[in-house]
């Protein structure tokens, strides 16, 4: 099966960060029958035979980036089945885009419930769209001098960390690797 990790604050090459072949290193040293990276912001597209082997991978493969990097960002898995439903759902739709900056998903532990999540950030430059088991997805409006930021909504809800990708970002990972086969 094909496993996406989101991880917080990475910039593949940039300093504190492993580049393309040492993240992806991290991963097939780990266990991973493959890993595929996709883009320079820290997502990776994985196999793993099962969701403990992902997960045992992933803490395997945190352990080796942190050792070698010191690189010890959180980090958020979810499935590519669970990553193309979302994206089949089509949840922007129906948005009017004037106004719109971007829209966004982001994501945090699926274990934890969102209590008191505001509908939109004060400055109303972040609006939720959506709220799933672990993701939010949100639209962003550039007001003033810069666009919101959903992470930091987010985060200030759950006093958790999350991270946040373009949601064009996920419509295009879900398109390559869905398509691409799975060397299992």
């Amino acid at each position: 099966m094909k496993y996406v990790a989101f991880f917080r604050n990475v910039n593949l090459g940039q300093r504190g960060c492993p580049n393309k072949t040492g993240f992806e290193a991290a991963f097939t040293g780990c266990g991973a029958k493959w890993a595929q990276s996709f883009l320079t912001n820290g997502t990776l597209v994985f196999a793993a035979p099962s969701d403990a082997a992902a997960r045992r991978i992933l803490r395997a493969a945190r352990a080796n980036l942190a050792a070698n990097y010191e690189l010890e960002e959180p980090v958020f898995l979810r499935r590519l089945a669970q990553m193309s439903r979302l994206v089949a759902d089509d949840p922007f739709a129906m948005v009017d885009r004037r106004g719109v900056y971007r829209f966004c998903v982001s994501f945090f532990d699926s274990k934890v419930t969102p209590r008191g999540l505001p509908r939109s950030s004060n400055r109303g430059d972040v609006e939720v769209v959506r709220l799933t088991r672990g993701e939010l997805l949100s639209i962003v409006r550039k007001i003033a001098s810069g666009p919101g930021s959903p992470t930091l909504l987010l985060e200030q809800s759950l006093g958790r960390p999350a991270t946040t990708r373009v949601w064009n970002t996920l419509v295009r990972l879900v398109a390559k690797h869905r398509q691409a086969p799975c060397e299992d």
